[in-house]
């Protein structure tokens, strides 16, 4: 994996927070992510410009001009989480806003990754949320298919049975979550370079 300008986009996930977890460094997928990188490109340059709370279309607003300044040969995108996090949905709305985002990541020249969400997502105020995510999680393997986006696919491995996988807020990653997205990520990508 010789990348040598790493940027990321997006919301929360993107940013890797979430609660510690005792036996586990303090960081986040993307920061673990950069220091593999790094291992085999030094002088890695790094940029993540992700916002928590940040649904697609507002991270397109607000993220996409330093990220073209940037110029990334890799560059993770966001999985859409915050878009389903609403009473009711428009998934035409949804889906349009995905596929700016993926235009807008092809036109930097750069590989594009991207998660699909894991089935421990849940938000349990919000009937349906299970199918939700399925639905979503169709959404970004067609358009990551049609724009060969390297996909990292959590939503049925084997880290969503872990106790400790969810921080207090039952959303966000503990840092054994945001490690061991983390190895997906890298291990799709190491596949892709092969």
């Amino acid at each position: 994996m010789t990348w040598k300008r790493f940027a990321v986009f997006g919301d929360s996930l993107s940013l890797g927070v979430g609660d510690p977890t005792p036996g586990y460094g303090d960081l986040g997928w993307p920061a673990r992510v950069e220091r593999t990188l790094r291992e085999a490109q030094p002088d890695l340059a790094y940029l993540n410009t992700a916002r928590i709370g940040a649904t697609t279309a507002q991270a397109l607003r607000e993220q996409t001009d330093r990220i073209t300044a940037f110029g990334p040969d890799l560059l993770h995108l966001n999985s859409g989480a915050n878009d389903i996090m609403r009473r009711t949905l428009d998934w035409h709305r949804i889906e349009d806003d995905l596929r700016a985002m993926y235009g807008w990541a092809a036109s930097t020249g750069a590989q594009s990754s991207v998660f699909t969400l894991g089935r421990a997502f849940v938000i349990p105020g919000l009937p349906g949320f299970t199918d939700r995510v399925a639905r979503l999680n169709d959404i970004t393997r067609r358009l990551a298919a049609e724009h060969r986006a390297i996909v990292a696919d959590c939503w049925d491995h084997p880290l969503n049975d872990r106790p400790d996988l969810l921080s207090a807020d039952r959303i966000h990653f503990t840092t054994v979550g945001q490690s061991i997205i983390a190895d997906l990520l890298i291990e799709a990508l190491d596949r892709h370079t092969r």
